[in-house]
């Protein structure tokens, strides 16, 4: 697995949202910004707490032009319940087979005995479909430096 970096082409990917409706990272090339957050598994406090905030501050990212997508390994069914508990206003998007976390380089092998989970990450896609920030998280504890996000999404 090759990990995606800063001004690398950001791959692209084919995975459903919760309305079971195809979702691809070219749909939105020349017309917005895109921000990929990738979290282990739905329901979970930290990604709840993750993805709750995201909410929260969606202004400021429509501000920035900025189109939000959430992507875990959980199915869409699981997807579509938990967007709908949280109230989420953005995209959530399954990526079960796991081949949108192995092309961005951020399957882990082991979450607590879970195999195949995406580590917790952040990534910024221009319009052109390049990386402008990429951070993998070690520590699924931790959440993205979303004053960072914010400011490269001002920068483009």
């Amino acid at each position: 697995m090759q990990k995606i970096k800063v001004n690398d082409k950001a791959p692209d990917f084919n995975l459903q949202n919760t309305t079971r409706e195809f979702v691809k990272l070219s749909d939105f090339k020349g017309k917005r910004n895109v921000v990929l957050l990738f979290y282990p598994l739905a329901f979970s406090s930290v990604c709840t707490a993750e993805l709750c905030s995201t909410r929260d501050n969606m202004k400021l990212y429509e501000a920035f032009d900025a189109e939000v997508l959430g992507i875990s390994i959980d199915s869409f069914f699981v997807q579509k319940a938990f967007k709908e508990s949280q109230n989420l206003n953005f995209k959530l998007l399954s990526d079960f087979n796991k081949t949108a976390s192995k092309d961005y380089g951020i399957l882990q092998e082991d979450f607590f005995g879970m195999m195949g989970v995406a580590k917790r990450s952040a990534f910024v896609i221009d319009k052109e479909g390049m990386v402008r920030y990429a951070e993998v998280l070690e520590d699924s504890s931790k959440t993205p430096d979303f004053n960072s996000i914010q400011d490269i999404l001002s920068s483009l």
